[in-house]
């Protein structure tokens, strides 16, 4: 299945506190329940004012319905083509 980088543009980000990190993630878990098993959340970074998001879906437009249907923002929606690692250098 695809593999999508989103990139949400937050102000603040890094000072959310985790009861409210935490029902932020309640409220995408939901979304996505809803949407079905097709797409799933693998984990996100959160910097200090951005969230970056991976997920696996079969397209973008699926992406951009979960964060519509979340009311998060969805700034990039990139897929991923490869993935490297130091193990890519052996």
């Amino acid at each position: 299945m695809p593999k999508y980088v989103i990139e949400r543009e937050i102000p603040g980000a890094g000072q959310i506190p985790p009861e409210q990190l935490k029902a932020i993630s309640q409220t995408s878990c939901g979304v996505l329940s809803n949407l079905g098993p097709q797409i799933q959340w693998v984990h996100s970074y959160v910097t200090e004012n951005k969230i970056y998001c991976i997920y696996n879906a079969p397209n973008e437009e699926m992406v951009r319905e979960h964060a519509k249907q979340g009311g998060f923002p969805a700034n990039s929606v990139s897929r991923v083509t490869s993935i490297i690692d130091p193990t890519t250098a052996e």
